[in-house]
């Protein structure tokens, strides 16, 4: 298993990592809005929040050294059902012609009262 840790990207708030590489495979811990600098949730509503959520997983993508192309499988918290749509606009724009595979909840809360949580599983290749 290798650690994946970087500064661009939120530093963990508790005994993880930001990504694991084991068998081939990224696995993120769940990245919210929260600002790698000044470790603050960012300003805005659940759009703002989901594309600082996707700028942390691509660093951490990044460091792995894999991309949006190599993500499999990514799953989506939300505080509320009814942000599905403003959320889903940012992630396709964002990931482009890739698709994963994506499973989709709405759960009772999130960590600093984040409105998005988003984690991802990617192929590692090299």
């Amino acid at each position: 298993m290798q650690i994946i840790k970087t500064g661009d990207a939120p530093a963990a708030i508790g005994p993880y990592s930001q990504g694991i590489v084991a068998n081939g495979f990224l696995y993120t811990a769940g990245q919210i809005g929260l600002d790698p600098e000044s470790g603050k949730m960012v300003d805005g509503d659940c759009v703002a929040q989901t594309e600082r959520v996707l700028k942390n997983l691509a660093a951490i993508l990044e460091k792995a050294g894999t991309s949006w192309e190599s993500v499999v499988k990514t799953t989506v918290y939300l505080l509320d059902l009814s942000d599905f749509s403003q959320v889903n606009e940012v992630y396709g724009r964002v990931l482009g012609s890739s698709r994963p595979a994506r499973s989709t909840v709405q759960v009772a809360a999130l960590p600093r009262g984040a409105l998005v949580e988003i984690d991802a599983v990617a192929v590692v290749t090299g």
